[in-house]
């Protein structure tokens, strides 16, 4: 039986597993990196040691035999699915909340995952060489998720640098800079069927989540069940997720996730941690997965007779210290915070916190719970009305517009909604009935999905009215880790100038128009402030 668990992570989901392990009557220690040691989850512990990285799993280790901790629970995030941590914490005599290394290996490669998917039976979307699966595609980071490493490249021109900045972004995330290229579905539902498994090698589902809506490929808003696929799309599509999870002998919290377009749908990954959005899944089945994690390590739950129920509905979104148009991360300290009654609300700060540019800027997560659909909605917007945060920039206007847009409320979304639908634009008046509730299949040219608009170019200051001269400034603190121009060279309108990396995401800063480069004012490896001039243009 554990009696002291430490949580190799920090912020929400910290916090988040101290609260059940606590309940299991299980002392609780958080680790704290030298520049996190002012956070939330520091200050909630029953005990915390400092390490000199979230990243390093030997500091966690160390940190566990040091507090006399005998397990790990890793979170989401860092090391959370990283199958060598597993084999250490076990070697080094202490319990891994977690699935074994072996299913971590198989299930999180996603290269080898698609394989053993297509052993079992499984649909996957095509991938390998460029010139066999052809344009649009994607590029994708093998060893993690979360959106850090992937882009969508759509000419071959296009390519060296959308590789290149992609193992870029998988190395400075996971450790692992291997990318592989995937065919690039256009409007797809994204939808995740939670797996549970336990050490004599049963495996459940508890239902599905739709994830559909999406900002630089990481999710914003989630609910159970999903209102886009009727009961026989998703029986087939939680055997195929049963079917996996019994090729990879999975055991614990697993998700896999699927893109669903129109009547078919495709394996993408499987995620051998808990997920950010389990709250929603929580909320519909009673069940509390993070409890559950815990007993499935000490083989105190089983399911070989389990069956869930669903009961209601439940949305989440997460609140976010970032633009509500651009969705660039912003810092600051948090001077006001009030977070709603009458719903849960699963937070990683409080008033008088930091938030810094080193890590992920979720302030909260806000799920609402209703017998229907549209009861879950209405308690999650007026939620929403009743949130107050003072001292930073948040996406709590983006958020109120989202959960109140006609489309969003019909259920009639997809992953490239943002796309369609910029952030606080006007929505329809009315929504029409939509064709695709029956199975239909569009014929003809698909336009295609790029970035919300200006996402790139947002650090450009709009051209002056004298001399046709810009500025391109920084639109959040980052690192710049590439200077493609120099002074006096020409570039193009949308040509990138600078590469800013902030929380392991980079942001390309291009060209608003067809200019001469004035002057230069940062290198490669500048820390920047926001707001920093970064290029001078001029006609």
């Amino acid at each position: 039986m554990i009696r002291k668990l430490l949580v190799a992570n920090r912020g929400e989901i910290a916090l988040r597993v101290f609260r059940s392990a606590r309940e299991l009557g299980i002392a609780t220690v958080a680790v704290v990196a030298p520049d996190d040691k002012g956070s939330l989850h520091a200050r909630s512990a029953d005990e915390t040691t400092e390490i000199a990285s979230y990243l390093f799993s030997e500091e966690h280790i160390r940190a566990a035999k040091r507090t006399g901790a005998d397990a790990i629970h890793p979170g989401y995030g860092f090391l959370a699915e990283n199958p060598d941590f597993a084999e250490a914490i076990n070697a080094a005599g202490l319990t891994w909340v977690g699935p074994p290394a072996d299913a971590l290996r198989a299930g999180g490669d996603k290269l080898e995952a698609k394989r053993i998917a297509a052993e079992a039976g499984v649909p996957v979307v095509p991938s390998g060489e460029p010139e066999e699966i052809g344009f649009p595609l994607v590029v994708k980071a093998a060893a993690g998720g979360g959106g850090r490493g992937m882009r969508v490249v759509r000419e071959p021109s296009e390519l060296p640098e959308a590789l290149a900045a992609s193992r870029r972004e998988a190395k400075a995330a996971f450790g692992d800079d291997r990318v592989f290229c995937e065919r690039y579905v256009e409007r797809p539902r994204h939808v995740e069927v939670q797996l549970f498994g336990d050490a004599q090698g049963n495996v459940t589902s508890l239902f599905e989540r739709e994830c559909s809506i999406q900002r630089r490929h990481q999710k914003v808003l989630e609910e159970s069940p999903s209102p886009g696929i009727d009961l026989e799309l998703r029986l087939r599509m939680i055997t195929s997720a049963l079917a996996f999870g019994e090729a990879v002998g999975h055991e614990n919290a697993g998700t896999a996730e699927f893109m669903v377009d129109g009547r078919d749908f495709y394996f993408l990954e499987l995620n051998g941690r808990i997920q950010v959005e389990h709250p929603v899944t929580e909320l519909v089945t009673g069940a509390d997965l993070v409890r559950w994690q815990i007993e499935v390590a000490q083989e105190t739950r089983t399911f070989d007779h389990y069956l869930p129920e669903s009961r209601g509905h439940a949305v989440e979104v997460r609140l976010y210290a970032e633009d509500p148009r651009t969705f660039l991360p912003q810092t600051g300290r948090i001077e006001r915070l009030r977070l709603p009654d009458g719903i849960r609300v699963d937070a990683g700060v409080a008033e008088g916190d930091e938030i810094g540019i080193a890590y992920d800027p979720l302030i909260a997560k806000l799920i609402a719970h209703g017998e229907t659909r549209d009861e879950a909605f209405d308690r999650l917007r007026d939620a929403l009305n009743e949130t107050e945060v003072d001292g930073v920039t948040t996406n709590l206007a983006f958020l109120r517009w989202l959960v109140s847009h006609p489309l969003v409320r019909a259920g009639d979304t997809t992953t490239a909604f943002l796309t369609e639908h910029p952030p606080l634009s006007p929505g329809p008046a009315r929504v029409a009935a939509p064709p695709w509730r029956t199975p239909f299949r569009l014929n003809g040219a698909t336009p295609a999905s790029e970035p919300p608009p200006d996402l790139e170019t947002s650090g450009s200051d709009h051209r002056g009215a004298a001399g046709g001269q810009s500025r391109v400034t920084a639109p959040m603190p980052g690192t710049v880790i590439r200077l493609l121009v120099g002074a006096g060279d020409s570039v193009r309108a949308r040509q990138p100038l600078v590469v800013l990396e902030a929380m392991k995401m980079e942001t390309p800063l291009t060209s608003p128009y067809d200019a001469v480069v004035r002057a230069v004012h940062v290198a490669e490896g500048d820390r920047v402030a926001g707001g920093a001039v970064l290029v001078e243009l001029e006609e």
